[in-house]
């Protein structure tokens, strides 16, 4: 039989070991599931170590192995449908491979996401996942990049950090073209991002329309002052008071787009005959709004995966990181019924 157990409330190594009479290094090699150790030696510590409740210390674990199996993720809307459920994505992806996620949100302000960054780090975390709260102010991201391993989840092709995400100026192009082949030329854009924001769909926008050869005019693009539905509704409000008001609407997001929606309803606007809403991310319930609401594909599987692997290849190659690799995923045009 082995030694009288120690009484606490906080069980370690050694009182597994005196529990079944193994050494405390057979016990922490079975406990990591250690081939060296017989199936039969494994089971009979690990029945021990449920009995007296034990937990790994995973504080003692990283100081030696300078791993805490954690990753970093850092959103800018935790409200964004689509970024809630990039972190569930990511979140299962991490877990699969033996990781834990830590989540916090910028609210899109540089500042807290810098903050962010030093208290993930302070945290011994292994890496992070980032969408920025700028896209233009990379430079805390560039620099951390060079000793720590880092993906962003939106971002362009030379911004020298590592990117998987969505083409969003394909995106914006492909969404306002659709637009453009209904044969609309009065194309209204329902933009929240400031200058240090998303400019990638703006670009698309402005793209589309100059190859078909129709004027940019400013009084198209009404900034929301943010990204949910009830800015949208207001912006809308806005946008449909000039004098040459638009046929068609290219909605930053999805939320904005049902904002509009309820614009049109509540102001017997018919949608897509009156005006044709476009929105962007094809989050769940565009499929359900009436009419339904064309989107484009936002694909939150694939991106997520993708990210996590690209992490995975940084956090394994240590101190000799390989060159930043961008992959940008060309969204799909989902057409319904609202244009």
């Amino acid at each position: 039989m082995g030694s009288p157990v120690r009484t606490s409330s906080t069980p370690r190594l050694k009182d597994i070991a005196d529990k079944t009479g193994f050494s405390t290094n057979t016990v922490s090699l079975a406990l990591r599931e250690s081939p060296r150790i017989p199936a039969e030696t494994r089971d009979v510590i690990r029945r021990a170590a449920d009995e007296l409740n034990y937990q790994p210390n995973h504080v003692a674990r990283s100081l030696v192995s300078r791993e805490t199996k954690t990753i970093g993720l850092v959103l800018t809307d935790i409200m964004n449908p689509t970024l809630t459920e990039t972190a569930q994505q990511v979140e299962m992806a991490l877990a699969a491979r033996g990781y834990g996620t830590l989540f916090a949100t910028s609210n899109h302000s540089l500042e807290e996401e810098q903050r962010l960054v030093e208290m993930f780090r302070s945290r011994r975390i292994d890496g992070m996942l980032i969408y920025p709260a700028a896209h233009q102010q990379l430079d805390h991201l560039k620099a951390l990049r060079k000793h720590f391993p880092v993906v962003l989840l939106i971002g362009g092709p030379d911004v020298g950090i590592d990117v998987v995400s969505v083409d969003d100026r394909s995106g914006g192009y492909r969404a306002v073209k659709h637009l453009i082949d209904l044969g609309h030329k009065r194309i209204g854009l329902l933009n929240p991002q400031s200058g240090t924001g998303n400019s990638e769909k703006y670009e698309g926008y402005q793209r589309a329309i100059a190859e078909a050869g129709i004027a940019f005019d400013p009084a198209l693009v009404v900034a929301t002052n943010g990204h949910y539905a009830t800015h949208g509704y207001y912006a809308l409000d806005n946008l449909m008071s000039i004098k040459n008001p638009p046929t068609a609407i290219f909605s930053h997001n999805d939320s904005l787009a049902f904002g509009a929606l309820r614009w049109c309803h509540k102001h017997n606007r018919r949608v897509p005959q009156d005006l044709a809403i476009m929105g962007y991310d094809n989050i769940e319930f565009t499929e359900f709004a009436e009419p339904p609401i064309s989107t484009m594909n936002y694909a939150v599987d694939v991106v997520s995966r993708m990210a996590v692997d690209r992490l995975m290849r940084l956090i394994t190659a240590g101190n000799e990181p390989p060159e930043p690799r961008v992959t940008l995923i060309d969204p799909e045009l989902v057409v319904r019924g609202s244009t």
